[in-house]
């Protein structure tokens, strides 16, 4: 029996990139967020279908996670995520694409959108880190996490609102999942105490944000417990053309417990007719204000 989560491979910056690659339209490059054991199809198996009815749907594995290579002495930090995600749409022929982050993959997005404006057209932020905040315990317990099946169950009753999702099916299939070959060993070694200092790491700076001129979509939860909805907030003031969208009866897992909601939410962003030509460049290479 194949699995789903492993899908085509690409050298990205120089690393074996597991990727999705489906659909077919406008590019759309989907980042995953830093769960134990996650994978871009864990993250986003319910809204690549829909999303991809109508864009070119492409969700990699970023480095330390998934079925993505793990080269030995690997550092993992927001330089190399940058870099691998540009390798991403570079080995794919891809010169601009809409990009969508969660959470980690959040500030992933954030941090290419700063560094590379006019490789993106359109930005969609979910349960989004990049900007000052205190680490949340529910945040804590995931970076922190150790393996075992009641550890995973409990990190799952943190990320959903609804407990009817947590099924033990569920907590099995993520604990399996977090103690793959090679996955809690470059998990474990990504976040270590004291894990406030990862979070600042992620932050961009409040003038990098406020600079941005993109279309920009913010989308959280109202009950996530994992990063909080000042987060959310906060994107949603500094980013001159935000929107920002909050689902009530919410955790962390917007894109699963409303799947149908996002993908329409998102799906339609994407397509709004718009002023979609490429962001101008100063001289010295940097975005026009």
């Amino acid at each position: 029996m194949s699995n789903p989560e492993i899908g085509r491979s690409v050298v990205a910056a120089g690393i074996r990139t597991n990727l999705h690659d489906v659909g077919s339209g406008p590019p759309l490059l989907m980042i995953h967020g830093s769960g134990p054991g996650v994978s871009a199809w864990a993250n986003w198996r319910l809204a690549m279908p829909v999303l991809a009815q109508r864009a070119r749907v492409i969700a990699p594995d970023m480095a330390g996670f998934g079925y993505t290579d793990r080269p030995a002495g690997r550092r993992y930090d927001m330089d190399g995520w940058v870099a691998q995600a540009i390798g991403v749409l570079d080995a794919l022929d891809i010169e601009r694409a809409d990009l969508v982050g969660n959470s980690f993959g959040g500030a992933l997005a954030l941090a290419l959108t700063i560094r590379h404006p006019q490789r993106v057209r359109r930005l969609v932020l979910m349960g989004s880190v990049g900007v000052p905040f205190d680490i949340t315990p529910g945040l804590d317990a995931v970076w922190g996490y150790e393996p075992s099946l009641a550890r995973m169950r409990a990190l799952l009753d943190i990320f959903a609102y609804d407990r009817g999702l947590v099924t033990d099916e569920l907590a099995q299939l993520r604990y399996e999942a977090s103690i793959r070959p090679g996955f809690q060993e470059s998990f474990g070694a990504m976040f270590p105490a004291p894990r406030q200092r990862w979070v600042d790491a992620m932050a961009s700076s409040e003038a990098d944000i406020r600079a941005l001129p993109h279309q920009t979509l913010v989308v959280h939860g109202r009950e996530d417990r994992v990063i909080p909805l000042a987060t959310s907030l906060t994107l949603a003031n500094w980013i001159p053309r935000a929107q920002l969208h909050v689902y009530g009866q919410c955790g962390h897992w917007t894109q699963i417990e409303h799947a149908a909601r996002f993908a329409k939410l998102v799906g339609d962003f994407l397509a709004e007719a718009a002023d979609d030509e490429p962001i101008p460049l100063n001289i010295d290479g940097k975005h026009a204000s």
